[in-house]
């Protein structure tokens, strides 16, 4: 399937039937946007093990710590936007403070919601959540790092935030690759720069790595897929070895998987770090792609700012 295109929202819903099926423990609680989210077919199928609270975002993270604190492991399900900020305050204070087994599963992160427009992209939720408490953070590159990094997810105790693509991306992994939460996956080797990036980024990244080595200049790639906890020892080794780290993302580049390289590299004190990203700013109504585009988040971005770091 390599190549294929397939939102990363697809495998969450292919992931948490098969995980409900195995699992009777296992449970969603929708907010009234199954279709979108695609929890449809576990509604279908497991009727008994879903629950829609209706467009009550924060009351569905309330009902999900209750049903962690009865032994259940809760997949509260919305869009990313309202995931992370509507509902802020009860994964606070119900969820992360008690460290309750809620599994908060976002969709249409990032600015892959597109001509939904600023209201409903979502570019700041992962930097808002890998600040409180107990939280985990991951975002799959693809359709099967999704259905691996779900099961994942419900196999650790305590919070974790999965956020998923409204778009289609392309399937980079196949199907037999393993996924270990804090541990991030070295897709190409190299020693002249290193390149850093989560989500539908990772796509870029490797392409960006195509095209610098037709230049020469040999790239290592890593899919941070958890930015919490971020796996520092990978960090630690493009800067030791490397010394210049290229962060890609489609959130803003303020306190997400760019400052949190930054605040290894600092810690450190050694290498230097370029962030691309969202530049501290709202999103607009406009295709997915060109939203990208907009936002300096390209393949070309990338290789120019490789080349000028190794001037």
């Amino acid at each position: 399937m390599e190549g294929t295109k397939i939102a990363t929202r697809d495998g969450f819903g292919e992931a948490i039937v098969e995980l409900g099926r195995n699992n009777k423990d296992i449970c969603v609680v929708d907010i009234d946007i199954g279709k979108s989210c695609k929890t449809g077919a576990f509604a279908k199928e497991l009727p008994e093990q879903y629950l829609n609270v209706g467009i009550a975002e924060q009351n569905g993270a309330g009902v999900s710590a209750g049903l962690a604190t009865a032994g259940k492991i809760p997949f509260v399900v919305t869009y990313a936007v309202f995931g992370s900020l509507r509902m802020c305050e009860q994964i606070r204070q119900e969820i992360c403070y008690p460290k309750l087994n809620v599994k908060i599963a976002c969709s249409h992160g990032g600015v892959t919601p597109a001509n939904d427009g600023a209201s409903h992209q979502s570019i700041e939720d992962m930097g808002v959540l890998r600040t409180i408490p107990n939280m985990t953070v991951v975002m799959p590159a693809d359709y099967y790092a999704a259905k691996k990094l779900v099961a994942k997810a419900a196999e650790i105790s305590g919070p974790v935030y999965l956020r998923f693509t409204r778009d289609a991306i392309p399937v980079i992994y196949d199907e037999n690759q393993e996924f270990e939460i804090g541990r991030a996956v070295t897709l190409r080797e190299g020693e002249d720069i290193a390149i850093i990036a989560n989500g539908d980024t990772v796509r870029l990244a490797l392409e960006a790595e195509e095209k610098l080595i037709s230049c020469g200049i040999r790239t290592k790639v890593l899919d941070m897929h958890t930015i919490k906890p971020l796996d520092n020892e990978a960090v630690l080794d493009c800067l030791r070895k490397i010394g210049r780290i290229i962060t890609v993302e489609d959130h803003n580049i303020l306190n997400g998987l760019g400052s949190a390289v930054c605040e290894v590299a600092a810690e450190e004190g050694i290498g230097h770090v370029k962030r691309i990203g969202i530049q501290d700013q709202f999103g607009q109504s406009a295709p997915y792609e060109r939203l990208l585009e907009l936002n300096g988040i390209t393949t070309e971005r990338i290789v120019d700012t490789a080349k000028s770091m190794l001037k």
